[in-house]
């Protein structure tokens, strides 16, 4: 019997592990296709759950996350889920200087609710965690303690790995350039009401 699968995807560990990997022709990634394309035989994709936060600054990188987004809604069994995005105050110890450092907050708790709500109403025998975060360790480990006919399996973006997770998880894997390679978006997507959404010049 074909094993049922939801994908749980951390939008800021994947998109910082591209960064990190100077990948920016990859950030119009059709996150569907990627959670697909990293299905074993004999699993069907039931729906994937994309996590993020919408960035507040600057305003050129606050438009491209904007239209990624709105790219994204267009993907019928993908549903996004929004934590917050906030700028804390940090200084230089050595020579005194202030700026903000950007932090995402909530995604850990929200793909923990999801990921327990899913168990619950049995909505799938595999879940696909896209992530690198050990902070997912807890709702995992309650997972496998309430529900241990359902397997979890890390998938680490790239330059991203987690030694807890790969304890905790039935499975982990890394995703490589091949499977990001042929998991993007086209370049122009027409919405149903003829707006179309193009892929900003900087990520060609």
């Amino acid at each position: 019997m074909p094993q049922r699968v939801i994908a749980y995807v951390d939008g800021f560990n994947l998109y910082f592990g591209l960064k990190e990997k100077g990948w920016k022709r990859y950030y119009w990634l059709d996150i569907m296709l990627l959670a697909q394309n990293l299905l074993k035989p004999g699993q069907y994709l039931v729906s994937t759950k994309y996590f993020t936060a919408r960035v507040s600054s600057p305003p050129d990188k606050q438009k491209r996350q904007s239209t990624f987004l709105e790219a994204l809604e267009t993907i019928k069994g993908l549903d996004i889920f929004y934590g917050h995005y906030q700028l804390n105050p940090r200084k230089c110890r050595q020579c005194g200087y202030e700026d903000y450092e950007p932090k995402e907050k909530m995604t850990d708790v929200n793909i923990a609710v999801e990921l327990l709500r899913d168990s619950y109403e049995n909505k799938y025998d595999v879940a696909l965690l896209i992530s690198a975060d050990s902070d997912l360790v807890p709702p995992i480990k309650l997972v496998k303690e309430l529900f241990p006919d359902k397997r979890i399996v890390a998938a680490f973006p790239p330059l991203r790995n987690s030694a807890e997770l790969s304890r905790i998880a039935h499975a982990h894997l890394h995703i490589g350039r091949g499977n990001i390679a042929r998991s993007l978006l086209q370049d122009e997507i027409t919405k149903l009401d003829g707006t179309i959404i193009k892929r900003p010049d900087s990520w060609k």
